[in-house]
């Protein structure tokens, strides 16, 4: 694994270095928070940040907030060099974002065990890899979709960003919401995998038997994620994971599938969800349409705005239009 240490002293940096390097790890290093980042932009695999709290130009804290406020593939385990030991100081550290801490003077055993902690953190990613891997087979059966589920993942944490920003939503969308959302709505038509390719890959339009049957993508979704519950009760991913699946065509005047809910019946992943899917598909190429330009695709949002889709979710839709745009841009569909 590649460590970036950042220290503004040079001994601590060659005998943090030789620590790390004796034991197997990769090792990269910079002076301050300012060229850290800049070490991190230049190696994107790096996963792991050892950095001092005490350094000109940009301190630790500042060095990890910077960190937590840039859009990374992976996350970045980040521990916190320091002779900082009151409680108020770890607070402070915690809530920039830091993951652990290791006490000056070091002892190198325990550098070593705090690093190995994070390693063990880090690999819980591979259950977001297998998550977006079990929705790409999935999707796979429709080759017309193009980066959709990439398109969605961003649209949802752009708008659950806005939202908690709101008084009514500050205390619902927390970190772990917009971590969760972006890591499970790809899963939001999973439940396609039971749908008849007749229906699935029909070119045209449905007929009123064939699309009640394309509805109950909805129903078989849940029911699969249901039995995951079952054996492992609590998993927060999983309940995002089928309410977003269930819940997504749910309209908030109740004129949605598979249930009719309305307004605040319908779990607000799906909410959110609902929104990001429709846009995607407005702006999207298929065989049996063109692609809207997304002054046109906004304009059908907004049009429905409290009938399909909640008022909050299409206001932050309105505030975040440039963000949607920079991700249609990112990932764009190949001819």
């Amino acid at each position: 694994m590649q460590v970036l240490i950042v220290d503004d002293s040079k001994l601590a940096l060659i005998a943090l270095k030789g620590l790390l390097t004796e034991n197997g790890y990769e090792v990269i290093t910079a002076s301050d928070g300012l060229d850290g980042l800049r070490a991190l932009e230049q190696n994107p695999s790096c996963r792991a940040v050892i950095s001092d709290w005490e350094m000109p130009r940009m301190d630790g804290i500042e060095f990890c907030k910077a960190i937590r406020a840039q859009d990374r593939p992976g996350y970045v385990y980040f521990l916190l060099l320091t002779s900082h030991g009151q409680v108020g100081e770890m607070v402070r550290g915690l809530s920039a974002g830091a993951d652990d801490f290791i006490a000056k003077p070091y002892n190198p055993s325990e550098v070593l065990a705090r690093l190995r902690a994070g390693e063990r953190i880090l690999s819980l990613e591979t259950r977001d890899v297998a998550i977006f891997a079990l929705a790409k087979l999935a999707e796979s059966r429709d080759n017309d979709t193009g980066a959709h589920l990439e398109r969605v993942q961003y649209y949802c944490r752009a708008l659950s960003q806005w939202l908690s920003t709101l008084d009514k939503f500050r205390d619902v969308i927390d970190s772990e919401f917009i971590r969760l959302i972006f890591q499970t709505s790809p899963l939001h038509d999973i439940g396609k995998v039971g749908i008849p390719d007749s229906i699935l890959l029909k070119p045209g339009r449905l007929d009123p038997t064939e699309f009640e049957i394309m509805k109950t993508h909805t129903t078989i979704a849940a029911q699969t994620l249901d039995a995951a519950l079952d054996k492992f009760p609590g998993v927060a991913f999983l309940k995002m994971a089928r309410d977003i699946a269930e819940s997504h065509h749910e309209k908030v005047d109740g004129s949605g599938y598979p249930s009719g809910l309305k307004v605040d019946d319908i779990p607000l992943c799906g909410r959110i969800i609902a929104v990001a899917d429709v846009y995607d598909a407005l702006i999207s190429k298929r065989v049996y349409k063109e692609a809207l330009p997304h002054e046109a695709a906004r304009a059908i949002i907004e049009k429905d705005s409290g009938k399909h889709f909640d008022s909050d979710v299409v206001d932050a839709f309105t505030a975040v239009e440039d963000k949607f745009l920079e991700i249609r841009q990112r990932f764009v569909d190949e001819p």
